[in-house]
């Protein structure tokens, strides 16, 4: 299978990349100039270029391209996020649209960051509450909400009616590599600050590394599986949970735990925004457990004892060599 994935350079895209070529396909990242495990095609994100004509006759096209959000949501910061993910979509629209033998399926990177700020009930696909203007949620977390349907609008209204068309709409994908999500929270744990965040009602929704790919590759086989698709674990948990079975993975049996005012100001520190912290995300993948797909690790505690014992043994091979 030959498979195109703009912006595979980033955290998400090495650990696709990998287990793509491990199972034998074709892969090609475009990138700005990043480096990657497979064959690099340049390409800036916004404007077509000769790296179009790998898309000419491809399996699939993953399109991962867009600035991190982990950063403060100042005008500057929205806006690149907003342009850079909605003008890469777009871009990969019209490189398809221009296809002769365009992909069979395009698989566009999208957030569960869409659904609502919320405790009562779980979202999946069909009955979840796309999120903004809630009442108990500050007002600068509608723009996370409005990027994400941007982001989706670019995707469907795009003229590729021979292409699948999916929006991943994913949880945290938690990973062993390095200088990920999951080091800074084992940070905090060693730290001691690994605790319950303004009393830690809110879910966390969240998906291991591997279920990530395997959830990719199962689509990549589903022809039938089309629009957006929640990749998260089934069991999304309380903050408090969350990071207690961290603790227990990690054996730190102390977290001590931060009001919301702390939280801002750690926050500001690491200059990014409290609504990574304290937005209420309860997602759950409907769809693909309909569709028969089944976790390798559907509970926290098990994927955080996973991911815990696989980067202790990555850092202890990185020190002996």
């Amino acid at each position: 299978m030959k498979v195109v994935i703009p912006g595979g350079t980033g955290q998400i895209g090495q650990v696709l990349v990998r287990a793509l070529l491990a199972r034998g396909d074709d892969v090609v990242v475009l990138s700005r100039g990043g480096r990657s495990a497979a064959r690099v095609a340049h390409w800036d994100g916004r404007t077509l270029g000769t790296w179009a004509e790998e898309f000419e006759g491809a399996d699939a096209v993953i399109n991962l391209a867009g600035r991190s959000v982990n950063c403060r949501y100042t005008l500057t910061h929205v806006t690149e996020m907003l342009r850079s993910r909605v003008d890469s979509t777009l871009l990969v629209g019209s490189a398809i649209a221009r296809c002769a033998r365009p992909p069979r399926s395009w698989l566009q990177m999208s957030t569960a960051t869409i659904y609502a700020h919320r405790f009562d009930a779980a979202n999946d696909e069909e009955t979840g509450w796309i999120g903004g203007a809630e009442p108990d949620a500050p007002r600068r977390w509608d723009f996370s909400v409005e990027i994400a349907k941007a982001w989706e609008r670019a995707l469907f209204g795009s003229k590729t009616p021979a292409t699948r068309c999916v929006a991943l709409r994913s949880a945290v994908m938690l990973s062993a590599d390095p200088s990920t999500h999951l080091d800074l929270l084992l940070g905090l744990v060693r730290l001691g600050l690994g605790g319950r965040v303004s009393g830690g009602r809110q879910y966390v929704s969240w998906i291991h590394e591997r279920d990530f790919v395997r959830a990719v590759e199962f689509l990549l086989t589903r022809p039938d599986l089309e629009g957006p698709i929640n990749l998260a674990s089934p069991n999304p948990l309380p903050q408090r949970e969350f990071m207690a079975a961290l603790r227990d993975a990690a054996g730190v049996p102390i977290g001590l735990p931060a009001t919301s005012w702390m939280a801002e100001v750690g926050a500001f520190l690491l200059r990014s925004d409290t609504e990574l912290l304290l937005k209420s995300r309860r997602v759950v993948p409907g769809r693909l457990c309909r569709a028969g797909f089944t976790f390798e690790f559907a509970t926290w505690l098990d994927a955080a004892r996973d991911l815990v014992a696989r980067r202790r043994a990555r850092a202890r091979a990185s020190l002996a060599a």
